[in-house]
């Protein structure tokens, strides 16, 4: 009550100032309150701001659970996995400056608003909690010890500072201690849970791990058995499924969810908000909001409505999830047993406790000398995990039912032996799955389909390297799929006769397939000695695709064109001084009358080229694109290929950076290319034209990119199988959307006859070209 008077003091103080003669009142001490009051005023001028920003703080943590909300509603989980809005280091900082009011101990909040705005932090408090329970399911081990300490500290510090202003009259006692206490009980209960949540998820998490691994294997088994050899679409939407039925019922946050922990927090959740609601319309009515606003007693002031009507609606909208993860555990089926078992609410399982059993009997982490400590410790053990035990709640599931998919069933995972998923929830899983990938068929890459349908195999791999190109120095670079795509592609690209939509559509194909071609490198050769070989690919391709550039280089003025424009100009310089001397010693030397009518006819005929650019009357302007043919743009990139090289090789070793390496690595593969063309067409490279080059190039593209597609189906069963569990249901569902998006790409491959190669050698293009450039037996 000492704020009270204090409040009160202050308030006639202020009067007390604002008269210029008080009879009794000394002028100093008159002086003396107007000068403390007007610096009161001076630090309490920020406060409506901070208000403000403890507002947008709540804000923001009520639209991360709004995304929670909706991608839940999406994807149809009615449990709501935690996307958003996760227990992590930057949510807990806009947690905290959301949870000021709570925890202002100097601040005297006198009005009703404010006071009811300080209890109501604690409801909203309660509410994100609720919401944040699954996340923990999303952590390793470290992740979830510093976050449920951080957690810890949050909480216990916001339960301390309201004791002390219960204590010191901060929070009014008389109207509003019971509400207080009650969510005082409720944070403490919730915080319980998070604990003891944390130590039942590391459990779960191994168990759910160990049957995956089963299930992957037999799924693997299962794979070989049903087809041997390549891989249909069929078998694969199969192989799928099963993966995506265990991502699914073995999902750590769906576990958690279903989790008798879970329900308890929504429960709390939805007491706390009802307990909310009926202190606001008891101590505040909503038509005298504008009131309120105008009587706060805090130096708040008009933002403590502010912040009062943003939190009631966080509890209001974060109440949905938990209270609808209070119904997750009807994913299971219902039976007798069930109910039974849930009635027996202080039965605990066994891997409920077994990480603290683990504790207990596990040494001591750090070296202690004294006896009598390690006893304590120990003893300490025991009573952590009799106190934890003893605060989880049971929740059981049901025994066995029909089976309703006796293929897909056998995939289910299942936490305990007599939990067996409902045929609703195991229907809309499997549903989920088909509609996935229903939904991504319809996003075929066309481009790219219909530029392998132009290949009508896989010859041109064996063609864009040829073996009797030698390198320039002693050790060559290695190979991948991308790094020849992206330069064969450049010298497509700077072919200046092709009509411009031809060679965007060329573009769009390749940047297409280079989307699937680096999921082949990242899941089948992603060995260290190819990593440096693809990261270049990709700068290159950056390069190419979104500057016209190779290394620098413009392709759509591309060097040869520049090259042979300069050439002739500074040809016809030196012809044209050379003329000069040679007339002066034809003259001299050569005047008989033979030799006259012929110089004669020279001086006309250079008059003729240098003044009116033609010869004999052919205008000469009309030739000159001819001189930029496509062997001449081909020689121009093998030497400038081959002078980059040359010149990253002599540079000094300790002095040679990233971009060496790239350059160098670009300009390797260049050379051999546009060396393997010039030796293949060797016999007619002048009278090779641009649109036959073109032709030729864009054939290699489709042959190649039809090679490595060859892999999908074998990426496609790698990436269902993410040894990370928490990252396993998002691989899985990347997974499905792949197998939709490449239907027609595997369907157009199948009938292909693939060369004699070893299974491990598929995913790499040296393997292939060596097959295809081997002499014939």
């Amino acid at each position: 009550m000492d704020y009270y008077f204090y409040d009160n003091w202050r308030d006639m103080s202020d009067n007390i100032c604002n008269f210029d003669t008080v009879s009794g009142i000394p002028d100093n001490f008159r002086e003396c309150l107007k000068d403390e009051s007007d610096q009161q005023n001076k630090y309490s001028k920020p406060m409506p701001w901070i208000g403000i920003y403890i507002a947008v703080a709540s804000l923001f943590c009520i639209l991360a659970m709004v995304a929670d909300l909706i991608h839940g509603l999406r994807n149809r989980r009615l449990w709501f996995p935690c996307k958003i809005f996760t227990l992590n280091a930057a949510s807990l900082t806009v947690i905290a400056v959301a949870m000021k009011l709570p925890v202002d101990l100097s601040n005297p909040m006198l009005g009703v608003a404010d006071q009811v705005a300080k209890i109501g932090s604690m409801a909203f408090m309660c509410t994100m909690m609720a919401n944040l329970l699954p996340s923990l399911a999303t952590m390793n081990g470290k992740e979830l010890l510093t976050n449920i300490i951080a957690l810890d500290i949050l909480v216990i510090t916001s339960i301390v500072n309201v004791c002390i202003q219960i204590k010191t009259g901060v929070i009014e006692v008389l109207s509003y201690l019971g509400y207080v206490l009650l969510y005082v009980a409720m944070l403490l209960s919730l915080l319980i849970i998070h604990t003891c949540s944390g130590l039942t998820i590391l459990k779960s998490k191994h168990i759910m791990e160990l049957k995956y691994q089963a299930g992957h294997e037999t799924a693997l088994k299962d794979l070989e058995l049903q087809q041997p050899g390549r891989l249909t679409v069929e078998k694969l939407k199969q192989h799928v499924k099963t993966h995506w039925i265990m991502a699914g019922t073995g999902s750590p946050q769906f576990i958690t969810a279903c989790s008798a922990t879970t329900s308890a927090s929504g429960v709390i959740c939805v007491f706390s908000t009802v307990i909310h609601v009926l202190m606001l319309s008891i101590h505040i009515s909503f038509r005298s909001l504008g009131r309120c606003a105008r009587g706060c007693r805090s130096d708040y002031k008009w933002s403590i409505t502010v912040i009062l009507i943003i939190q009631f609606i966080g509890s209001l909208v974060g109440t949905i999830a938990p209270l609808c993860r209070c119904y997750a555990a009807l994913s299971f089926k219902l039976s007798i047993k069930w109910i039974w078992n849930h009635i027996k609410v202080l039965k605990v399982e066994s891997y409920w406790t077994q990480m603290l059993y683990d504790w207990k009997h596990s040494s001591i982490p750090f070296s202690v000398s004294s006896r009598k400590i390690k006893i304590v410790i120990q003893n300490f053990k025991w009573f952590e995990a009799m106190f934890s035990a003893s605060s989880i709640v049971m929740g059981q599931n049901p025994e066995q039912q029909e089976n309703f998919n006796d293929q897909l069933r056998r995939y289910v995972l299942q936490l305990q032996d007599d939990m067996e998923l409902s045929e609703r929830t195991f229907k809309s899983i499997s549903k989920s799955a088909n509609g996935l990938i229903k939904k991504a068929e319809k996003r075929q890459p066309n481009n790219l389909v219909r530029l392998l349908r132009e290949s009508k195999g896989f010859e041109g791999v064996g063609k864009y390297d040829s073996l009797h190109v030698p390198p320039i120095f002693a050790e060559d670079y290695l190979d991948c799929w991308s790094l020849p795509l992206v330069t064969l592609t450049a010298i497509a690209v700077s072919l200046p006769k092709i009509q411009n939509n031809v060679v965007d559509r060329l573009l769009s194909s390749v940047s297409e397939g280079l989307t699937y071609v680096k999921l082949v490198e990242e899941s089948l050769n992603a060995t260290d000695e190819y990593v440096s070989i693809q990261k270049a690919a990709k700068v290159l391709w950056l390069e190419v695709e979104v500057s016209n550039k190779w290394v620098g280089n413009n392709l759509k003025n591309h060097a040869p064109e520049v090259n042979t424009a300069g050439l002739i100009l500074q040809w016809r310089r030196i012809l044209g001084c050379y003329n000069t001397y040679v007339k002066l010693v034809e003259e001299s030397l050569n005047a008989t009358d033979e030799y006259v009518s012929i110089q004669k006819a020279a001086k006309v005929l250079w008059l003729e080229v240098e003044v009116s650019n033609k010869w004999v009357g052919d205008n000469l302007k009309n030739h000159a694109p001819e001189v930029n043919t496509a062997g001449l743009i081909l020689q121009w990139f093998k030497n400038t290929a081959k002078n980059i090289v040359t010149e990253v090789q002599l540079i000094d070793i300790r002095s040679a950076n990233d971009n060496s390496m790239y350059r160098s690595i670009c300009a390797n593969s260049m050379y051999r290319i546009t060396e393997s063309i010039l030796l293949s067409d060797h016999t007619n490279i002048d009278e090779l034209s641009q649109e036959d080059l073109f032709t030729e190039l864009s054939s290699m593209i489709a042959d190649i990119l039809a090679a490595c597609l060859t892999n999908l189906p074998q990426v496609i069963v790698t990436k269902c199988h993410e040894s990370v569990i928490e990252k396993r249901e998002s691989s899985v569902n990347a997974t499905v959307q792949l197998l939709g998006e490449t239907t027609q790409i595997i369907n157009n491959l199948q009938d292909r006859e693939l060369p004699d190669l070893d299974a491990a050698e598929l995913p790499f293009i040296d393997k292939w070209r060596d097959y295809f450039t081997r002499p014939s037996s």
